[in-house]
């Protein structure tokens, strides 16, 4: 006879409104308008189908997210919830350090703070707004998406499961419209990226402080000259 697993823990309607507001690409925060070097990626032929497209973009869920925003987020999520600001600047501060290029620099900090407008327009913001508002020069996503997802109430790996599938939307938007896909080939991207969030994450959770780290050479390199393309469609 298999295994018989208990039930996962209920999540209350609230934390899940919440998350899924979160993840929605209709979240005000203008991740639609980025695309992380993906348009570079077309430009210079290393993403030119839905094939390349998928390839490239579960490199980036592995090699860079995993390891870097999704591990960040784990951890500002704890910090938030205990009050432990030296920790909060300190994530903050290796994420400015280590986006390679001005303009990935750029997005993190406005999709944080345009983040932390949205929460305060909102009732019952949380306490640490202020917190996040002093962060300099500004709160990056990873820790401003920690903010919100640690107030809404959710388990950890759930809210970093729909911080993934936020950023897993946002680029299959963009590969809908740089490379370009239909949108059948858009959900075969999302069926694709999907399958390896929870991997992911699970990964992101478990990865000592001392692995963390930010290494996507290619991405870098494409970024960079995305920054002097002669044309684009998106800022990043």
């Amino acid at each position: 006879m298999g295994r018989v697993h208990a039930p996962a823990p209920h999540l209350p309607a609230g934390a899940l409104i919440e998350l899924m507001r979160l993840a929605s690409p209709a979240l005000p925060v203008g991740g639609f308008s980025y695309s992380e070097a993906l348009e570079a990626a077309v430009d210079a032929g290393c993403a030119t189908g839905l094939q390349q497209a998928r390839v490239w973009l579960l490199d980036q869920l592995h090699l860079g997210l995993a390891r870097s925003d999704l591990p960040v987020a784990a951890r500002a999520f704890n910090a938030w919830r205990r009050g432990d600001l030296e920790c909060i600047r300190e994530l903050n501060d290796w994420v400015l350090a280590t986006r390679e290029t001005r303009e990935l620099s750029l997005q993190s900090q406005q999709m944080g703070r345009s983040l932390l407008e949205w929460m305060r327009q909102r009732d019952g913001a949380p306490a640490a707004l202020a917190d996040a508002a002093a962060l300099s020069p500004a709160p990056t996503w990873p820790v401003a998406f920690a903010l919100a997802a640690a107030h809404s109430g959710a388990p950890r790996r759930e809210a970093l499961i729909a911080l993934a599938v936020g950023w897993a939307e946002n680029m299959v938007q963009a590969a809908i419209k740089a490379v370009p896909l239909g949108q059948s080939g858009g959900q075969r991207l999302l069926d694709a990226l999907s399958a390896e969030l929870p991997d992911a994450v699970d990964a992101a959770i478990a990865m000592p402080e001392s692995q963390r780290q930010a290494f996507t050479p290619m991405l870098a390199i494409l970024s960079a000259r995305h920054e002097t393309q002669y044309t684009r469609l998106f800022r990043s």
